[in-house]
């Protein structure tokens, strides 16, 4: 039996191969077709129950087969699983747009909508049809027969050319390796860093140390290594990955890959009727234009500029003056600002790391989760997976009811993409009495466990589990029957990282601390004196920081906004200009960073890398309610639970905040929250 097609709860992710993937999702496109096809013509008058929810059914059982598939192809990726994959993406993209381009199936949910029965259903279904009607124009429903082809064309190429574009980016970080057999090459690099490049170079039957591209291997290099030719040519191949620069210039590049992704996002918008890819975007977001967008982000680096450039300068004479650096690169940048947070705050990333080996900050974040929200999770040993690091947990509310169910793949290794993520494997449905639990992916690309020294996350590692585990709790703990709006679905996107960037906070607070940190030797808790140096530290170049952030989501925005097909992409022409606007670090002329910026152009983000920073509003202001009122305040936890976690996609996002905070958001929490303008 194909693995793909068994009614089996969860995915039999050891049994599926290459083979039965695209059998399993044309059987399954079939299926859904049919649906649709009987339905309407079964019916006179349409309901929910006659047309909507059998319609849910089926599609639910096509995206409970492609999940595996899609994660598969992102944590374990091969060739044929690959090729199987592609083969797929032009069929599932003709599949959507043909049924929201399907008119007899738009005037069947119009109907509903206008019938007496519309007010009946309950928020969310109502939720439901007009996120269905205002996606069937965005689908191109009203278009003539001509422009509705065209459509489907664009949308089959974009889809293929997003995954080109992230095999392009996989490829060229695969390809490069420097095998080192000297050690004085390597000196500065922490003990952790060095067992990691040495385990790493015997997997691949090699002596001595193998330095990747992978994150933990190229971050370790930018931060430590005292060698500074070394830092430049690692920072040289990660920063011209699947370009036209680099040790590997032209093999993967993805510089005709973003063309033509922008030049057909900006005609798929025209077709639709709206001026360019940007306002088509803020269709599906809580910003009502793009002015809105483009003054919140110009507002928020004109109050962080001034912070930024004192953080470069106070850099910059911290290396002339104890390292006699003049010319400071952007392969300097983290190295020396390791160098200034050690001798400023008497502050290491190492030291900071043994505090937080991994079996000490899953359980603590477990911990943080129960006294928050009453949930209780427990890991379990009897599941399928895709590889040995993974583990399965199940989550339980206090009356024993299973609430969600996740898989964890925390660590790099080749063949496994970049970055950080959550994804929902299995949305929650209820049929009858009988409810589907929600499970969810999260992803990490921590450092592995090396020798006999335990997994050891630095800081920003720990935010970043936390971070996945917001959008996790976000996609689980829904109370939302309809897979249209529950969990993650339907939310606004730029509101979608509210609960993940609230979860950072409890990174920072003594009392979460104590749960999630330990010594990974002798247990012992947290130091006072080193919380007090973390703190003190928290904001060490946090301007820096803000406008980076903000240089990605202008760049982002501006692209998409200002396209002009008489002048193509002018990818790196707008960049240039964003980063004389908002920029303090000026990298060289040969860097690349948009060739690899898989988040706009492979991901979800295109014209939307902007709700990273428009999100950090709404958590810091939620979170802030937690300050006053106590950061495991039951109630308050209760209050976010009911109002956010557990409403999903099923009301407007800022009425939901509304409802949480009692008043509309405001900026405040978030420029304290990174001391901006103190």
């Amino acid at each position: 039996m194909n693995p793909l097609l068994s009614n089996s709860t969860l995915p039999l992710f050891s049994r599926i191969k290459p083979e039965h993937i695209e059998p399993a999702i044309d059987t399954l496109l079939s299926e859904a077709r049919n649906c649709v096809d009987a339905l309407l013509k079964k019916n006179a008058s349409y309901t929910w129950d006659n047309l909507i929810e059998p319609i849910a059914d089926s599609e639910d059982r096509l995206n409970k087969a492609w999940s595996p598939v899609s994660h598969m192809n992102s944590v374990v990726n091969s060739e044929p699983l690959r090729n199987a994959y592609n083969a797929c993406l032009p069929k599932l993209s003709e599949y959507s747009t043909e049924m929201g381009q399907n008119e007899k199936l738009f005037l069947a949910y119009r109907g509903i909508a206008d019938s007496d029965q519309f007010q009946s259903l309950d928020k969310a279904q109502r939720r439901v049809i007009e996120n269905a009607l205002r996606d069937f124009k965005l689908s191109g429903v009203d278009l003539d027969e001509e422009k509705k082809q065209r459509f489907k064309t664009i949308s089959q190429e974009l889809s293929s050319l997003a995954s080109k574009f992230e095999e392009n980016v996989l490829d060229a970080t695969n390809a490069w390796s420097k095998h080192i057999e000297d050690p004085a090459l390597l000196k500065g690099l922490p003990d952790t860093a060095l067992a990691l490049a040495r385990q790493t170079a015997q997997q691949r039957d090699k002596d001595g140390w193998l330095i990747t591209l992978e994150f933990p291997s190229y971050l370790a290099v930018m931060t430590y290594a005292d060698d500074r030719e070394l830092r430049r040519e690692v920072y040289s191949a990660f920063c011209t990955r699947a370009s036209d620069q680099g040790p590997h210039a032209g093999r993967w590049d993805n510089s005709d890959v973003m063309s033509r992704i922008l030049a057909l996002k900006h005609e798929m918008a025209q077709l639709l009727g709206y001026g360019n890819y940007a306002e088509l975007s803020l269709a599906t977001k809580m910003a009502e234009s793009p002015r809105q967008v483009l003054d919140f982000l110009n507002d928020l680096a004109e109050r962080s500029l001034p912070q930024a450039r004192r953080d470069l300068q106070e850099l910059q004479q911290f290396a002339a003056d104890e390292y006699a650096l003049e010319d400071l690169q952007a392969w300097d940048i983290g190295y020396f600002s390791e160098k200034m947070r050690q001798q400023r705050f008497q502050l290491s990333q190492e030291e900071v790391k043994a505090y937080f080996p991994i079996d000490r900050v899953l359980p603590g974040l477990f911990q943080v989760v129960e006294r928050l929200y009453g949930m209780h999770i427990t890991e379990q040993q009897d599941f399928d997976s895709w590889h040995p690091d993974v583990r399965f947990f199940a989550i339980h509310d206090g009356d024993g009811q299973l609430r969600g169910q996740f898989y964890m793949d925390l660590y790099a290794r080749p063949n496994k993409r970049g970055g950080a993520w959550m994804d929902d494997c299995v949305s929650r449905k209820k049929k009858g009495s009988e409810i589907q639990t929600p499970v969810a992916y999260l992803t990490c690309n921590f450092n592995p466990p090396g020798g006999d020294i335990p997994a050891l996350l630095n800081h920003d590692d720990v935010i970043t589990l936390f971070h996945e585990f917001g959008h996790g709790l976000h996609h689980m703990l829904t109370q939302v029957d309809f897979p249209g709006v529950s969990g993650i679905s339907g939310v606004e996107w730029d509101a979608v990282e509210l609960p993940s960037q609230f979860m950072e906070n409890w990174c920072w607070e003594r009392e979460a601390l104590a749960l999630i940190s330990g010594h990974y030797r002798s247990g012992a808790k947290l130091p006072d004196s080193l919380f007090e140096r973390m703190l003190a530290a928290k904001n060490f170049q946090s301007g820096m920081l803000m406008v980076r952030q903000l240089e990605f989501s202008l760049f982002d925005f501006r692209i998409h906004h200002e396209y002009d097909p008489r002048q193509g992409g002018r990818i790196y022409q707008i960049l240039q200009e964003v980063r004389e606007q908002v920029g303090v670090v000026i990298p060289p002329d040969f860097n690349r960073f948009a060739h690899s910026f898989a988040h706009i152009f492979a991901g979800g983000y295109a014209a939307g890398y902007y709700s990273y920073k428009w999100a950090e509003v709404l958590s810091s202001d939620a979170f802030s309610l937690f300050e006053e009122k106590g950061i495991f305040d039951r109630e308050t936890g209760q209050f976010f639970l009911t109002n956010i976690l557990e409403k999903g996609g099923s009301e407007n996002a800022m009425q939901l905040f509304i409802n949480f905070r009692g008043r509309e958001p405001e900026i405040n929490a978030l420029l304290r929250h990174n001391g901006i303008g103190e």
